[in-house]
């Protein structure tokens, strides 16, 4: 065990951080806020650290952000993480300690996941973004045609100008 541990609970606005020492011991806990310049001011003097983290909505750009400032990041599987989601004593702080001294001491209990990359993220946001602007533009034209049959009247049947599946330029 011969690098410093850190394990953290992230959050929307914040995350919680706990920093084991060679040893096991905890010599850091705190807050650091969720943007980009805090993280890397943060994490700079960390090179080397294991960085234990849960899969949220966060953790894809967050790990890249941590890889590549030479960490070694490991995301749990939260599903996994019943020592963590299904205790009474649940606290954010307590949650960064858990994920930190369960990094320490066996990675593969944190079940670890690999995130997709950024351009297959960006891609899969695309497809997703698309998809809903097709259901939502289907269930516009049925509301508007629901409201107007409610007054006995009928709109004709026509094309409805399509979504393009791909960009065309």
């Amino acid at each position: 065990m011969g690098t410093v541990t850190i394990g953290m609970d992230l959050g929307d606005k914040n995350h919680v951080l706990c920093v084991l020492d060679r040893n096991g011991s905890v010599c850091y806990e705190g807050n650091i806020p969720n943007t980009k310049d805090d993280l890397v001011k943060f994490f700079t003097r960390y090179k080397g650290a294991s960085v234990a983290l849960e899969a949220a909505t966060h953790s894809p750009w967050i790990s890249r952000l941590l890889e590549e400032l030479g960490c070694q990041v490991l995301v749990g599987n939260p599903r996994k993480l019943r020592v963590i989601w299904d205790s009474d004593r649940k606290n954010d702080s307590r949650d960064a300690m858990m994920l930190a001294r369960i990094a320490r001491f066996d990675p593969d209990l944190l079940y670890p996941v690999n995130h997709r990359g950024e351009g297959a993220q960006v891609d899969l946001e695309l497809l997703q973004a698309r998809d809903m602007l097709v259901k939502t533009r289907t269930s516009l034209i049925n509301h508007v045609r629901g409201s107007v049959k409610a007054f006995g009247a009928r709109l004709r049947s026509c094309i409805f100008q399509s979504i393009p599946a791909t960009d065309s330029t």
